[in-house]
Parts: C-alpha cells; structure tokens; sequence
C-alpha cells in the first residue's frame, strides 16, 4: 500500500503561520500607541493636558508617517521622542525645579550641554547605550513592517493636529506656574512650543519700543573721577532670605530681624521678580540692572538668552571707573550660562565651585573666607568689586545642614522645614557677622561697601503667608505679582566708610535698581544709562517694570539698544 499525501495540515499550518504573523505586525504598529497611551495616563494629570499629550503624539506621528511611511516605525519613533522628552524633563526638574520647556531647544548652547553631561558624567555612557539598542531595533521594524500609508492622509492629519494644539494653545495659555509641577511632560513642552514661536514672533525675546523719544548721551571714556575714595565694593546674594516675621504665627528666636537692618539701623524692603527657586532671575537684576519681566514667557531663560548680548551692568560701570571686578559662584560656571553671563555684563575674573574648591554645599563662611583670601592676593591700589554668591539657605529644609555648626541651636517650635529655614538664616547672620570683623582686621583703614539682598522668598513661604489657599490659589498671586510674595530685604553697611546719603537709598526698591543703590551710596558718577535710569526711579518711587505697566522698562530698553547695549534683541 502507498500512502496518499494529505496536503490539509500543511494549508492550516501555513495560514496559522500567516495570521500569526499578522498579528505579530499588527502587534508592532499598535505597541507604540498603546505604551504611548498608559504613559499619558501616568504623566498627565487633566483632560487638557491629556489632549495636549494626543495632539503632540498625532503631530509626531504624523511627521514620521510623511517621511517613512511605516506605521511601527513611525510609531516608535514618536515613542522614542517622547521617552527621551519625560526622561531630560525629569532630569531637569530634579536639578532646577523646572520640566523642559520648548526654549530649552530655542536656546541650545554649549554650556547648557556642558553643564548637563558635567553634573551627570554618566549620560554620554546612557546615551551611547541607548543608541546602540534603538537603531537595531528600529531597523528590524522597517524590514518587517510590511504596511504603507499614503503621504497626503498622514500630512492631513499632522497638520490638523498641529492647527487644534495651536488653537487650544493660544485660547487657553498654560499657566507658567505649573512649569514647576513634575508632571505632563509631553503636553506643557508641546503647548510651550506654540507660545513661544508666537511670543517670540511678537516681540522677540525682550519686549522694547519700536523706537525711543530721545538717545543716550554717548559715554566718554575715562570720565569717572568720584570725589574722595572709592571704596571696595562687596555684593552679597542671600540666598532664599527674607524676614518671615511677615508671615502670622511664626516662632522666631530672641533677636531676629537684626540682620536685615542698614548701617542706619533702618530695615528696606527689595522687591524680587522670581519666588521659591529661580535666583538667577535676580542675578540678572543686580548685576545688569534690568528686569527679568521684560523677557515675558522668556523671563525663566534671562541669563541664558542675555549672555553675549547685555552689555550694561554694575560692574561694567564699575570696572569703567578703574575697579576690579570678581565673581564667587557656588555652583557649576555653565549653570544657566552664568559664567557667559556674567563675563557679558562686566564680570572679568569669574571663579565658580569647582574653581573655589567647594564639594558640594558650603555654608556662608566658605565664601566669606574665599573673599577674604582673594582681595589680600590682589595688587594693592585699584578698587575692588566683588559678587558673593551664597548657597547654604537653599532649598530642601526637609533635611539639616551642617548641624555641627550651632551647636547651642534651640527650634522655636514650627513646622520642622521652617525651623531648619531659621537656623540656616541664624548661621549665615553669623557667618556675615564674622566676615565684618575680618574686613576690620586684616586690611587696616581700607574702606568698604557692603550690599545685601535676599534673592527671593523660600519656596514655602506663599503656604504661610496665605495658608488657606490651595495651589491655584497660589498661582494666581504669583501671576499678578502681589508684592507679599515677592518682598525680601536690601541693606548697606560699611567698614571705614560713610555711604553717601542719596535719594535712590528708598525703603522698598525693585530688584534692578539695586546697581543704581549701589552706585550712589558708594559715590561713583552715573554713566548716561545709569543717569537716565535714576530719573526713571525717582519718577516711578522706586518701582521699574511696573511702573506704567511696562512702558517705561519698554522704553529704556529701546534706549539700551539704539546705544548699542544691548545686542541681538
């Protein structure tokens, strides 16, 4: 007998094999979507940033579709991108208190990308890695994703998703607040990308008139000549200080407030621009003597997009007037391109952690010790300016810092943070304390001027001045500016100096008047942007982007510019 082949199981085995292997490419074109959709789930907290999320994913798709036109490729593509956004916006957040923004990619240099792989030495090596698994990957999904999509239908849809994010985008602003939530990573970038082409198409990065009533006088060079002596200038960042007294309820210990208070015995108020984090902002304001408000939506970017590009500021005036002038950073020099900043608007020696020595955070004497050291190396016989930078008051107060310092310490029975906060305040009244005695021990009859400032309110404090409000609540006072949120202190002291009376010394000044102070109390003759900008104070009492609401800031900076001071903008 011979046995008749039976071709049945053969046909069933190769339809088995076809429809799994349908499903197994069905399954790669509906992967992507599908992680896509619970990371949505897990990042985005609300419908309207779920509905940002899709837009932005059908945006992103639809891109890859035109190019590729393979479905599992573009798909996880889109996903890629999108897993790389979450991660660096997670990154930064960790580091800066902020998730990524679309001026991050409007504004990539070298020291940003210097400054992310130096503080994460293991992210060229993440980098590499990552690569080496994805671009196998994606190769073997375009030799097996047997699917096309025409062209058109995929560009119809990426741009019927790009018009519907630009519309909720611009109808319904993301407020900037939320920025500082570590969350909705994908929709808060894809929404900040159509706010930022449209404000930047508007008015650029820096708002200003289009054109100017009347010009600067031209500066004539070597016409600094102050009557009697210049004295060493020192300029002292706070860090996160403030007199909590403001706050109702708060326990201080015996004889707090003493150092917020002048030469003079007088307690002033500084008005900052930036509330619980971004001491950069002022940064910007005490040494250019400008406002960070003039930046709009770019405010969070001033240092960055100013580098190379404002060319006026205290110490710029200074070293005109035959100073020295020096920076001590306590942080990495590229962060937030401080170091490029700085050098921009007059800085000529520069030295941040690395340079000074600093493993990690150092309290305030660490500085203060550093600046004492650095102005006796210097050659005798020119003035010195000098930006002291502080960091020990920073945030987390979840944690104690240095408790070997105050020993005797004695809480006064608040919450844990705000105790923590008010024995960092008593070490850095401490610290300062010790650096006056030194200034008057080591350098004789050589006169100083000292300018403090608190760079800006701790991040809780807007939960203790206004302890019935809940988030929104909250956001909202930061929008308007309610002044509670935003005042710290300014205060002048001097060794073997008498400070200059002089009417600019007002009880409550904006931030970026602090260079004009300064200059005055230490009588150095105003420059002709300086001059001008003393009339705008005297007439606005010490308020400056405000004033006018805005218009007169619009206006001096169109000066600035047609002067050629600030460039690029």
């Amino acid at each position: 007998m011979s046995l008749t082949p039976n071709h049945e199981p053969i046909t069933t085995l190769t339809a088995a094999s076809a429809t799994r292997s349908n499903v197994a490419r069905l399954s790669a074109v509906a992967a992507p979507h599908v992680a896509a959709l619970a990371l949505m789930l897990h990042t985005e907290t609300d419908f309207g940033a779920r509905l940002g999320f899709l837009l932005a994913w059908g945006i992103l798709n639809g891109f890859w579709l035109v190019l590729l036109r393979r479905p599992a490729v573009s798909g996880a593509l889109a996903l890629t991108m999108v897993v790389v956004l979450v991660l660096l916006s997670q990154l930064k957040h960790a580091v800066v208190q902020m998730t990524a923004n679309f001026v991050d990619v409007m504004l990539i240099d070298h020291d940003s990308a210097a400054f992310l792989f130096t503080i994460f030495p293991n992210l060229k090596l993440s980098v590499l890695v990552a690569a080496a698994v994805v671009v196998p990957l994606m190769g073997l999904l375009w030799w097996a994703d047997p699917f096309r999509i025409a062209r058109l239908p995929a560009l119809a849809g990426k741009l019927a998703c790009l018009a519907a994010l630009t519309l909720y985008s611009l109808n319904w602003r993301d407020e900037a607040w939320r920025g500082y939530y570590d969350d909705g990573y994908l929709s808060k970038f894809a929404r900040s990308g159509v706010t930022a082409v449209s404000d930047f198409l508007a008015n650029g990065f820096m708002e200003s008139d289009a054109t100017a009533d009347r010009k600067l006088a031209a500066f004539v060079p070597d016409s600094c000549h102050p009557a009697g002596r210049r004295p060493n200038i020192v300029l002292i960042h706070d860090e996160s200080s403030f007199d909590i007294r403001s706050a109702e309820g708060v326990k201080v210990p015996a004889g707090y407030g003493s150092h917020f208070k002048s030469f003079d015995g007088k307690a002033r108020q500084f008005m900052a621009e930036s509330n619980g984090g971004p001491s950069w902002f002022t940064e910007y304001n005490v040494l250019a003597g400008l406002s960070s408000r003039s930046f709009g939506r770019f405010a969070y970017f001033v240092t960055r997009i100013a580098s190379g590009r404002v060319e006026r500021g205290l110490p710029l005036a200074l070293r005109n007037c035959g100073y020295d002038t020096v920076s001590l950073y306590p942080a990495h020099g590229a962060f937030m391109n401080a170091r490029s900043f700085q050098t921009t608007v007059g800085v000529d020696r520069f030295l941040d952690a690395r340079d000074l020595g600093a493993k990690g955070v150092e309290p305030d004497g660490f500085f203060y010790d550093a600046a004492l050291d650095l102005m006796q190396q210097r050659k005798p016989g020119k003035p010195l300016f000098m930006f002291v930078y502080l960091a020990a008051n920073h945030f987390p107060w979840e944690t104690t810092f240095r408790p070997d310092l105050t020993p005797s310490w004695r809480a006064p029975g608040n919450l844990p943070a705000i105790d923590e906060y008010l024995r960092r305040q008593a070490m850095s009244a401490a610290d300062y304390q010790r650096f006056l005695a030194n200034l008057k021990k080591r350098f004789g009859d050589q006169p100083f001027l000292i300018v403090r400032y608190g760079d800006h309110q701790p991040e809780f404090s807007p939960h203790i001045l206004d302890p019935k409000l809940d988030e929104a609540g909250i956001g909202q006072k930061l929008e308007s500016y309610d002044p509670r949120y935003y005042a710290t202190y300014y205060a002048v002291d001097a060794v073997n100096f008498a400070p200059r009376q002089s009417e600019v010394v007002m009880d409550r000044i904006d931030a970026a008047y602090l260079p004009l102070v300064t200059l005055e109390a230490a009588g150095i003759p105003l420059d002709p942007s300086f001059a001008e900008q003393k009339d705008i104070m005297l007439r606005c009492k010490g308020v400056f982007y405000a004033c006018g609401d805005g218009a007169e800031a619009r206006r001096f900076n169109r000066m600035l510019i047609d002067a050629e001071l600030i460039r690029g903008l």
